[in-house]
C-alpha cells in the first residue's frame, strides 16, 4: 500500500472539536504520513487552523500540514504565520492562492500561489516541504485546459515539492494530467485527492462547485438507491475504492483523503483496500 494522509478542516464548536477528536483517534491507526488542515474559504479560519495544527501535533502525535493562502493577505502577515507554524514544529505547508475573503476588495501582497510559494522559498529556503493544489479535470477559473497546466507548472517552477489533486471519480483523468505535466517537464509526485462518499446531495453540490465531474451512471446509480443506505455506503465505498486501486496500480505515489472531519466513510475505504 502506497502512504496515505488525511485532510480535517479547523473546527469552529465544541460539538465540532470533539468530532474531529473523534475522528483523528479513529484515523491515526491508520499511520498516515501527514494530516492536512485546511485555511477555509474566504480566509475566515486563519487563527482555527494554527490551534488546528497544533492540537493535531500536541494531542494526537500526528505531523499537521497547515493550507497556507496567500489572498487578501499582506506580506507581513504571511510572514508571522509562517514563523508560527515552524515554531510549531511544522515540516510541511499546503501553499494555495485560496478565496478572497468575503467582504474584502483587496487582493493582498501576494497575487498567485506561486508568487506565494517564491516568498516562502526566500523567507525559509528549504524548511517546508511546500504541497500545491492541481486539477485534473482543469480548474474550473482557467481561461482554458492549456493555461491550467501553464498556471501549475509555475507553481512547481517557483519551488513547489508536491501536488495534491483536487478529487475526482475518473482515473483517467488523472492519468492524462500526469501525461500532461510530465511532457511539460514536471517530475514532482502528483499525489491523487480523494473523496469518499458519504452526503451524495452535498458531494453533489461540492462538485458543481469546484469543478469535479460526478460521472452519470455514479449518480443515476446513487439514485436507484433511495433512501437504502447500507446500499448506499457499501456501493460508495466498493467504487472508490476500486479508483485507488487503479490509481495505485497505475504509478500513483500516495493517496490523499478529504475527509470532512468524518472516519466512517474512509474506513471504509481503505477496508476494501487493504
Amino acid at each position: 500500500m502506497v502512504p496515505i494522509s488525511f485532510e480535517f478542516y479547523p473546527p469552529k464548536t465544541d460539538e465540532q472539536r470533539q468530532l474531529l477528536d473523534r475522528t483523528a483517534k479513529r484515523l491515526k491507526p491508520q499511520a498516515p504520513e501527514y494530516v492536512s488542515c485546511t485555511f477555509g474559504a474566504g480566509g475566515s479560519t486563519l487563527s482555527y487552523t494554527s490551534e488546528t495544527v497544533r492540537h493535531l501535533k500536541q494531542a494526537h502525535g500526528l505531523e499537521a500540514a497547515p493550507h497556507v493562502s496567500c489572498m487578501g493577505g499582506s506580506r507581513e502577515e504571511i510572514r508571522e504565520l509562517l514563523r508560527l507554524y515552524r515554531a510549531l514544529g511544522c515540516r510541511r505547508l499546503v501553499a494555495l492562492r485560496g478565496d478572497l475573503p468575503s467582504g474584502m476588495a483587496r487582493m493582498g501582497d501576494l497575487r498567485y500561489a506561486s508568487d506565494l510559494i517564491g516568498f516562502i522559498r526566500a523567507e525559509h529556503g528549504d524548511w517546508f516541504h511546500i504541497e500545491v493544489g492541481c486539477y485534473p479535470e482543469t480548474h474550473p477559473q482557467a481561461e482554458d485546459a492549456l493555461a491550467d497546466l501553464r498556471h501549475f507548472k509555475a507553481k512547481i517552477d517557483a519551488g513547489a515539492d508536491g501536488a495534491i489533486t483536487q478529487y475526482f471519480y475518473n482515473a483517467d483523468a488523472y492519468f492524462r494530467f500526469v501525461d500532461d505535466v510530465r511532457r511539460l517537464g514536471v517530475q514532482v509526485p502528483i499525489v491523487p485527492g480523494i473523496m469518499p462518499i458519504s452526503n451524495f446531495s452535498q458531494l453533489k453540490r461540492f462538485s458543481d462547485a469546484c469543478g469535479a465531474e460526478i460521472p452519470r451512471w455514479v449518480a443515476k446509480r446513487m439514485q436507484a438507491f433511495g433512501d437504502d443506505g447500507d446500499a448506499i455506503r457499501d456501493f460508495a465505498a466498493e467504487l472508490v475504492a476500486g479508483m485507488c486501486r487503479r490509481l495505485v496500480d497505475g504509478g500513483a505515489p500516495a493517496l490523499h483523503f478529504y475527509t470532512l472531519n468524518l472516519s466512517k466513510p474512509t474506513l471504509n475505504v481503505l477496508r476494501h483496500l487493504r
